[in-house]
């Protein structure tokens, strides 16, 4: 009972640290489903690993329905966890999410088969999960990684990594103090269209001026950005 009352006491206190908005405790009781959510998960997980599983059900339909959060009793969660906003998120049955992490809205952690045993994500140390993100399957989002909004993760993710995409791609870490802070992703297919376009117009420039040793230059340094590319997308 310590243990449950330890850990709700700190989920309350994780708002306080992680979201300016909040002005007085007292908005924690109408403006934080998310919160309140992990309350009613704290709860229904007691139970369920007690065996009191319809109990711990019937606490977790309730809180669905007050929070719009669906929190399987089952799902293992860390401490100073933060959802935001907490709008439609699904994490399942055999999900496991690790301490220090952020969740914003519309996040699924969500199975791929419906066969019994592990069938769901396992998220690392201090991860930060876009909103509308889906990490979908038995895989593993490692310490420190990034998902960007909106991106369909269904491969691992190494730590300290960003994975951003539909189905997303991992590309390396850009380092960022701001801890909350979702919004600077790579934009990979950027990098990757510019890249042609300035292979294009070196191949335009040498075909009308045929100067093929600037031509040669170029395109040595043009292959370093293409192999510097593909470095990043494989770490």
């Amino acid at each position: 009972m310590r243990e449950l009352l330890r850990l709700i006491r700190e989920d309350f206190r994780t708002v306080g640290r992680n979201d300016p908005a909040l002005k007085s405790p007292f908005e924690l009781l109408f403006n934080y489903p998310g919160v309140w959510a992990l309350f009613f998960y704290r709860i229904s997980h007691a139970l369920y690993t007690r065996g009191w599983i319809l109990p711990s059900r019937i606490i977790s339909a309730i809180a669905q329905f007050l929070t719009t959060v669906d929190i399987h009793p089952a799902a293992k969660l860390g401490e100073r966890i933060f959802i935001d906003h907490a709008t439609g998120i699904v994490i399942g049955e055999t999900a496991e999410v690790g301490n220090d992490v952020l969740i914003y809205q519309q996040v699924t952690l969500g199975g791929v088969s419906l066969s019994k045993g592990k069938r769901h994500p396992t998220i690392g140390d201090g991860v930060i999960i876009g909103a509308g993100a889906k990490v979908l399957g038995n895989i593993t989002v490692g310490d420190e990684a990034k998902i960007g909004a909106n991106s369909v993760v269904i491969k691992d993710v190494p730590a300290g990594c960003t994975a951003v995409g539909v189905p997303a791609r991992v590309a390396r870490r850009i380092d960022n103090k701001a801890p909350l802070s979702h919004n600077i992703m790579p934009d990979i297919d950027r990098e990757l269209f510019e890249y042609l376009l300035k292979r294009i117009a070196v191949l335009e420039h040498t075909l009308k001026s045929g100067d093929l040793e600037t031509m040669q230059k170029q395109d040595c340094e043009l292959e370093e950005i293409y192999r510097t590319f593909i470095k990043a997308m494989k770490e």
